[in-house]
């Protein structure tokens, strides 16, 4: 996760990309899909989505995350 903020920080988009979606499937395992701390990194997802051009990607994922 913090890695993928620092990608996205160095405008590596993609590869912040990647590295947000592993800790997702990490957090989803290990936490469940409705722990906040999962639903954080739901966000941050969004929020890249968002940069990228990607906006029917990241409202999907903001919804994620106020559903929680």
């Amino acid at each position: 996760h913090n890695l993928g903020i620092l990608y996205k920080d160095q405008d590596k988009l993609a590869e912040a990309e990647a590295m947000y979606s592993r800790a997702l499937q990490g957090r989803e395992e290990a936490l469940g899909p409705k722990h906040t701390s999962t639903l954080d990194t739901v966000n941050n997802l969004g929020i890249l989505y968002r940069d990228q051009g990607k906006l029917a990607e990241a409202e999907a994922m903001y919804s994620r995350a106020l559903q929680g």
